[in-house]
């Protein structure tokens, strides 16, 4: 069993680019857990406590669908996060790191994502995670995944855009990511939005063709370590 991390900026991102890895992990007996760093709904015009319920409960669905024991959501600002300190959000990570215990494989945001949360999460998550020699168990694999609108609207000036060199088969479980889809489908789009079930599912097939599988997730490595 491996003890695996997903770091995300809303909930519903971790299902959009990781959906189909995280109900690999957990079908296979590893210890999945999610961090979501706001409520996701908090910048939208005329938003209620009643939305950040039903983003809630939509939570709970896709996290019991995927089959993730743990997961925690802190109350940073929603599309804001370039306004906490980035210390801040790294010792909320790293705080709960120290509860769960620390993972072995880590999943977080592309750097370059055009939602400022994402690239703040993805500097957050890095800077916990910065490979000190005094850190001796530090993740051995840190990937970074790619969201369906965010990750592809980046401006063509973006001098890294998202290049994926690292594919997990999700043949298997592409089922099950379109259901924790479901849960969130007050977030998904009428296809040919970018973020419309439609979309997800023809990304899968594209990423698969890159490497001969019918239904693949694509991700970036950020580094990986070979331990003895």
């Amino acid at each position: 069993m491996q003890q695996v991390l997903i770091t995300a900026a809303h909930s519903d991102d971790e299902t959009l680019g990781c959906g189909g890895t995280i109900a690999k992990h957990t079908a296979q007996g590893d210890d999945v857990s999610v961090i979501f760093m706001t409520n996701g709904v908090g910048s939208r015009t005329g938003h209620s406590g009643e939305c950040i319920t039903d983003r809630t409960r939509a939570t709970e669905k896709a996290m019991e669908i995927l089959g993730v024991k743990m997961h925690r959501s802190f109350d940073f600002p929603d599309n804001a996060l370039d306004t906490v300190p980035l210390l801040d959000i790294t010792k909320a990570i790293e705080e709960t790191c120290k509860e769960w215990g620390l993972p072995k494989i880590l999943y977080t945001h592309c750097p370059h994502d055009l939602n400022i949360d994402h690239r703040m999460v993805y500097e957050a998550t890095m800077t916990c995670f910065r490979p000190q020699p005094s850190n001796k168990n530090q993740p051995e694999q840190i990937l970074t995944y790619e969201v369906l609108s965010s990750t592809g609207w980046r401006s063509s000036a973006t001098p890294m855009p998202f290049l994926p060199n690292y594919f997990v088969d999700i043949t298997d479980h592409i089922a099950t990511k379109m259901k924790a889809l479901d849960a969130y489908a007050e977030e998904m789009r009428p296809w040919p939005h970018a973020r419309s079930l439609q979309g997800v599912e023809a990304l899968a097939q594209f990423r698969g063709s890159h490497v001969g599988l019918k239904y693949a997730e694509a991700f970036s490595v950020e580094r990986i370590i070979t331990m003895p």
